[in-house]
C-alpha cells in the first residue's frame, strides 16, 4: 500500500465522547533495525519476535470539545499518575499524524496508560506505548466512520487487514519498532525483494513457512539495570547517519534477513542462535564505534554471556540472547527445551540481575482490544 491510502475517508466527527481500550505488546528484533531516514523511514530491514506478557495497556478517553480551536489537547495519566514527560512525544506523534486522523484537534483525550514491565528497563516500552495509543485512534476513526450515516455502507467499513496497516503505519510514526507490534508472532518492517508483501511503512506478518522449532518460542528477559538508558533510541538512531561503518551494517542486517528466512524454514537453531547473537553484538559494536561512542552493556551482561556460551557448550542445548540497546538481556530458547534451560537461568544466572528481577515470556499474537 502506498502513503496516500492511509488519508482518511471524508467523514464528520459526530460523536460527542467515548472511550477505547488496547493492549499491545513489546517486540524483540532478531535482525535488528538501527539508522532511520525522514520521516521514519528504516535504513534496513528488521524481524521480530511479538511478546506476550510485556505489553502496554491504554484507554483512550475522548471528548468532543465546545469550542473548536487549531490545538492538540490531551492528558496523559500513566500508571495512575498525571505525566507531563510524556506530553512533547505524544504531540510530535499527534503532528505526524493529523493529515491521516483529522479528528484529533475536534476533541480532548484523555490518555490512561500503563506498562506490565518496568519504564525504560530496555524493553522496547516505545514500541508497546505507540503501538497502543496507534490502536486506540484507530478505533476512534473506526466509530467515526461507522456513526455517519451520509456514507454508504462500504464507505463506513474499515477491514480488519486495513484497520491492522494504518495502525502499524501510524505507528512507525511514532516509534519506528511500535510497527513491528501491533500483529505477531513474527513481524518483518523494510522492503526485502524476498519477502512478499514487505514494507517500509508498516510492519507485516511474516509470510513464509515458519519451523515448529520456533513455534512458542521462550523469552526471559534478565534485568540487569533497570534505570534510564544511557543514550535514547532517537540519538542512538542518529549517530548513524556518519557511522564509518553504517553501508556495510544495513548491507548485513538486508542479507541476514535472507539468512533467516532459510532458518526460520529448515528449524536450524544452532544457525538461528548464531544469527541473532551476531546481531545484537553488532548493534553495540555499532554504539561503541560511533561518535560519539557509547557502551550500553555492564560488566553483569558480559558476565551473564559468557554463562550461556559455557553452558550451552557443556550441554548442547538451544540457548542464546539478544540484546537491544541497553544492558539487558533476552536469553530464547525452544518451548521443548524450556525446563532445563529455565533452571540454568534461575540458578545461574539470576544472581546477575539487579535485585534479582527477570521476566519469563514467550512469543505472542499481537495486540487485543479490551473492554473499557
Amino acid at each position: 500500500m502506498k502513503e496516500t491510502e492511509f488519508l482518511a475517508r471524508n467523514y464528520s466527527n459526530n460523536i460527542a465522547e467515548g472511550q477505547v481500550f488496547w493492549a499491545s505488546p513489546s517486540n524483540i528484533a532478531l535482525v535488528k533495525y538501527w539508522g532511520k531516514k525522514e520521516n521514519q523511514i528504516p535504513e534496513n530491514q528488521s524481524i521480530s519476535f511479538t511478546l506476550n506478557t510485556c505489553k502496554t495497556e491504554t484507554k483512550l478517553s475522548f471528548v468532543k470539545k465546545e469550542k473548536q480551536d487549531n490545538l492538540f489537547s490531551f492528558d496523559v495519566v500513566f500508571e495512575n499518575k498525571k505525566n507531563t514527560d510524556f506530553k512533547p512525544k505524544i504531540e510530535t506523534f499527534f503532528k505526524r499524524v493529523e493529515r491521516y486522523l483529522p479528528f484529533l484537534k475536534a476533541y480532548h483525550f484523555t490518555i490512561e496508560t500503563s506498562n506490565t514491565f518496568p519504564h525504560s528497563s530496555g524493553i522496547a516500552s516505545s514500541a508497546s506505548g505507540m503501538s497502543a495509543l496507534a490502536l486506540c485512534l484507530m478505533s476512534v476513526e473506526r466509530q467515526l466512520l461507522e456513526s455517519d450515516t451520509t456514507l454508504t455502507e462500504t464507505e463506513q467499513i474499515l477491514t480488519d487487514t486495513y484497520f491492522n496497516k494504518k495502525a502499524s503505519f501510524l505507528a512507525r510514526l511514532g516509534s519506528g519498532s511500535a510497527c513491528r507490534s501491533i500483529e505477531g508472532d513474527l513481524i518483518v518492517w523494510g522492503a526485502h525483494k524476498e519477502i512478499a508483501g514487505s514494507s517500509d511503512l508498516y510492519g507485516v506478518k511474516y509470510p513464509d513457512t515458519v519451523h515448529d522449532n520456533f513455534k512458542n518460542y521462550q523469552d526471559t528477559i534478565l534485568l540487569v539495570d533497570k534505570g534510564e538508558k544511557q543514550v535514547s533510541s532517537t540519538v542512538g538512531h542518529n549517530l548513524m547517519h556518519a557511522h564509518p561503518f553504517a553501508q556495510e551494517r544495513f548491507k548485513q542486517a538486508e542479507d541476514n534477513i535472507t539468512k533467516i528466512k532459510d532458518i526460520l524454514k529448515s528449524g536450524d537453531l544452532e544457525a538461528f542462535i548464531a544469527l541473532i547473537e551476531s546481531e545484537a553484538l553488532t548493534l553495540h559494536a555499532m554504539m561503541m564505534t560511533s561518535m560519539p561512542y557509547f557502551i550500553l552493556m555492564k560488566p553483569n551482561t558480559l558476565e551473564i554471556i559468557n554463562k550461556i556460551w559455557e553452558f550451552r557448550a557443556k550441554t548442547g542445548l538451544h540457548v542464546g540472547f539478544t540484546l537491544d540497546a541497553g544492558a539487558n538481556v533476552h536469553i530464547l530458547y525452544p518451548e521443548n527445551e524450556a525446563k532445563q534451560i529455565y533452571e540454568f537461568i534461575k540458578n545461574e544466572l539470576v544472581a546477575y540481575c539487579q535485585n534479582g528481577h527477570y521476566i519469563c515470556d514467550t512469543i505472542g499474537f499481537g495486540a487485543k482490544e479490551m473492554n473499557s
